[in-house]
């Protein structure tokens, strides 16, 4: 380890800035933060320098560096855009013991500025040494999508409770416990869903419990989006590799699950057409089972758990038996599958509104309002349609909707097994039989569906295979 990593409180301490350009912007902005002192020596400055100064924010010395700037000087940083002079402040700096950073010059340098995850009071650094700036950078922008925006918020809930804490528990040992155990549970997902003064009640609770367990554990109901594995939230991935169990579906990939906790038990509970691996009220008496086990539970499903997803149905079990849970939206299948089709679901030319529907219901039936359905600059997305796909054809053109208007199958939307088979609302049953399209499988029926031949931006790997039916040429 070349750098001792530490962490400096600038309050009140004199600043040195040599330098006045871009270069020299960007660490002055970073260092108002800290509460520091900070003066600038530069014959110029730049328009958003000299508004600090005129805010009083900082002060300027209008002239080149002279020896005597560094005189009860803390930390100095050389910004200047030339060599002699940032190698003339450094060399000064270093006889004189007083800390100096040359920009871009790690050699010059007693101290360098890391990459920062800034959660204030929780700060994270990321250092290379100077040896690559840039993938110090990229370590922090991975780190940022891991930490939660109120980590911050977090600490400064467990710093009031400190000393309630050490007044509980007279070793270093229990209070290691106890603070282990309630920053892995409901208390911290309390803080992170914006949810603080039942976080601080819990966290009370937990303090006269004695140990920091909660006798609950928590549901956690995220949506894993149509199939890409980039598409799910922060969110959702943090609580992933958290969990204790997961209990997911039919349409999670299995690159998706690989990302969760290795370590989780893994129950399937995946559902078909006319082939429940396990019944819907029993998955919901399962979430409450394992949370009542004081299991951190992962409920996982394709795309979004509330848009025909019996999200509501499962949370709604949850909610009676009193058991804690969250959920997490995830991409849709009707927003990802169009988006990676290249068919916007609306479009100033096409299309001004659009509805989800179902391709069957709850007793295997397509009972749906079909009047409001077929309107002129309309888009309809319909979630697993292909059994039934015959009656939305007839359906939809005994309402009134054109034979030829645009339409759309979307195969694995998403994925790297992506197809795309574009025909007409007529020819849809026919569509389905020559082109051999399975479920997953989102249909998309209206004008814009004409912008896939112009939009279509996503190409996998593979070879893709999109079948073509002009409303010009009959179907075999």
């Amino acid at each position: 380890m070349e750098h001792y990593p530490v962490f400096l409180n600038l309050q009140n301490r004199p600043v040195l800035v040599v330098g006045g350009g871009h270069v020299a912007e960007r660490k002055i902005d970073n260092l108002l933060c800290t509460g520091s002192k900070l003066t600038i020596v530069a014959p110029r400055i730049t328009d958003h320098l000299q508004s600090l100064v005129n805010e009083g924010k900082v002060l300027h010395q209008q002239r080149e560096f002279i020896d005597s700037d560094l005189e009860n000087t803390f930390l100095v940083v050389a910004a200047t855009d030339s060599t002699p002079v940032n190698q003339h402040i450094a060399t000064c700096c270093h006889q004189q013991n007083i800390l100096v950073n040359v920009v871009d010059n790690a050699e010059l340098c007693s101290y360098i500025v890391p990459s920062v995850v800034d959660r204030s009071p929780v700060t994270i650094a990321v250092s290379t040494g100077g040896a690559s700036p840039v993938l110090a950078r990229q370590l922090r922008m991975k780190l940022e999508t891991m930490v939660p925006s109120s980590c911050g918020q977090l600490a400064a809930i467990t710093e009031e409770f400190r000393d309630a804490v050490k007044a509980r528990f007279e070793s270093t040992e229990q209070r290691k416990k106890f603070w282990e155990h309630a920053l892995k549970g409901p208390f911290a997902e309390l803080v992170y869903a914006g949810q603080v003064q039942q976080a601080r009640e819990l966290l009370q609770q937990l303090l006269q419990q004695g140990d920091g367990e909660s006798q609950l554990g928590e549901v956690y109901l995220v949506g894993a989006g149509p199939g890409d594995p980039d598409l799910l939230t922060f969110k959702a991935l943090r609580l992933m590799q958290q969990a204790d169990v997961m209990v997911y579906d039919r349409l999670v990939s299995k690159t998706i699950l690989d990302m969760a906790n290795r370590q989780a038990e893994r129950i399937y509970v995946g559902k078909e057409k006319d082939n429940h691996a396990v019944p819907q009220d029993k998955i919901n008496d399962l979430l409450v089972t394992l949370a009542k086990q004081g299991k951190r539970v992962l409920r996982l499903k394709g795309g979004d758990p509330f848009i025909f997803g019996r999200g509501g149905e499962e949370i709604e079990t949850l909610a009676e038996q009193g058991v804690p849970f969250q959920v997490v939206p995830g991409v849709t299948a009707a927003s990802g599958c169009a988006s990676y089709a290249g068919i916007p679901l609306t479009h100033r030319d096409y299309a001004q509104s659009c509805s989800f529907a179902t391709g069957h219901l709850k007793d295997g039936s397509i009972n749906l309002n079909w009047d409001q359905l077929v309107q002129p600059n309309h888009t309809i997305v319909f979630y697993m349609g292909l059994t039934g796909i015959s009656v939305i054809s007839e359906q939809l053109q005994a309402h009134g909707m054109d034979k030829d208007t645009p339409a759309a199958l979307v195969e694995q939307g998403t994925t790297r097994n992506q197809r795309v088979h574009i025909g007409t609302v007529a020819n849809l049953p026919e569509l389905v039989k020559t082109s051999g399209v399975r479920a997953p499988t989102l249909t998309i029926i209206g004008n814009v569906v004409k912008l896939h031949e112009k939009l279509h931006w996503y190409q996998p790997e593979r070879h893709v295979a999109a079948t073509e039916f002009s409303k010009n040429e009959p179907t075999k």
